[in-house]
C-alpha cells in the first residue's frame, strides 16, 4: 500500500514537473521571425510572462535584428503589464537613448508617465482610505513632468487629451504634498518658511484647492511677522478667489478661514 502510494506520489509530481516545462517557451534554435511571431500571439493572449521570456530572448539574441525597435516596445509594455514599473522605466530610458527619432515617442513618453504614477500609488492604502498626500512625492514628480513633456511636446497626440487630464490629478496630488509641509511649519512657527512654501505653490499649483487653502496660511504668517501691507495683499488674493468660487466651496473655504485665524 506504501509502495503503492509513493508511485502515485511520484507520478503526480513528475506530471507537475512536465507541466512547468511545457509551459515554458522554446526559445532555443528558433529563427527571429519564428521568435517575433510567437511573442506577439503571447502577448495578443495575455500570457504576459511567457512573452516576456521570448522577448528578453530575442532582445538578447538579436539587438540589431530587424524586430528589434518593435521588441523593445513590446517589452515596455508587457513589464507594464505585469507591474514590473521599475523595468518599464529602465526600458523606455534604453529605448529614448537608442531611438531619439522613432515615431512611437510619445507612446514610449506616455508608458514611463503611467509607470512612474502607478509607483506613487498605494493600492492597498487607498482601499482604507488612507491619506498619501504626505507621503514622498518623487514617482509623482517624474509622472508630472512625463506628462508635460508629452502635452507640450506632442499635442496632436492619440495619448495628449489623457496625459491631460492625470495632469491635473497630478497637479492636486503634489499641491496637498506642499500644502502639508506649509501646514508643518505653521505648526513651528517658522513663518518665513511658510511663505516661501507657498509662494512656490502660487508660482507652480495656482489654481489647486490646496493652494487656495495656503493662502490662508500664508495670511497668517503674514500677520505674525506684523508685515501689514503683505497681510492685505494676500486677503486681496483671497478674496479674489472667493469671487470666483461656487457657493459651496466659498463655504468650506471661509469654515478653514474662520478655523486658521482662531488657531484652531
Amino acid at each position: 500500500m506504501k509502495l503503492r502510494l509513493h508511485s502515485l506520489l511520484a507520478i503526480a509530481l513528475s506530471g507537475m514537473l512536465i507541466g512547468c516545462t511545457t509551459t515554458k517557451p522554446d526559445v532555443e534554435n528558433v529563427s527571429e521571425l519564428e521568435l517575433h511571431n510567437k511573442a506577439q500571439t503571447e502577448l495578443e493572449s495575455g500570457n504576459i510572462k511567457s512573452s516576456i521570456t521570448i522577448l528578453e530572448a530575442m532582445d538578447k539574441n538579436y539587438p540589431f535584428g530587424p524586430y528589434s525597435q518593435q521588441v523593445q516596445l513590446d517589452l515596455i509594455y508587457a513589464y507594464y503589464k505585469s507591474a514590473n514599473f521599475p523595468l518599464v522605466i529602465a526600458s523606455v530610458d534604453r529605448f529614448l537613448k537608442l531611438n531619439p527619432t522613432h515615431p512611437n515617442i510619445d507612446w514610449v513618453i506616455y508608458m514611463r508617465g503611467l509607470a512612474n504614477m502607478a509607483q506613487d500609488n498605494n493600492m492597498i492604502q487607498g482601499w482604507f482610505n488612507v491619506d498619501r498626500s504626505d507621503r514622498d512625492p518623487d514617482f509623482a514628480t517624474a509622472a508630472f513632468k512625463d506628462f508635460t513633456y508629452l502635452v507640450s511636446s506632442f499635442p496632436t497626440s492619440i495619448y495628449a487629451a489623457d496625459a491631460q487630464k492625470r495632469l491635473v490629478f497630478l497637479k492636486n496630488r503634489l499641491s496637498r504634498y506642499q500644502l502639508k509641509i506649509a501646514e508643518y511649519y505653521t505648526q513651528r512657527g517658522a513663518y518665513v518658511a511658510v511663505i516661501n512654501r507657498v509662494s512656490q505653490m502660487i508660482a507652480l499649483f495656482p489654481d489647486t484647492d490646496s493652494t487656495k487653502q495656503g493662502l490662508l496660511l500664508m495670511r497668517d504668517a503674514y500677520n505674525e511677522l506684523g508685515l501689514t501691507n503683505e497681510t492685505q495683499k494676500t486677503d486681496t488674493l483671497i478674496q479674489a478667489n472667493l469671487e470666483n468660487m461656487p457657493k459651496e466651496e466659498q463655504r468650506s473655504f471661509l469654515s478653514r478661514l474662520t478655523s486658521v485665524f482662531n488657531g484652531n
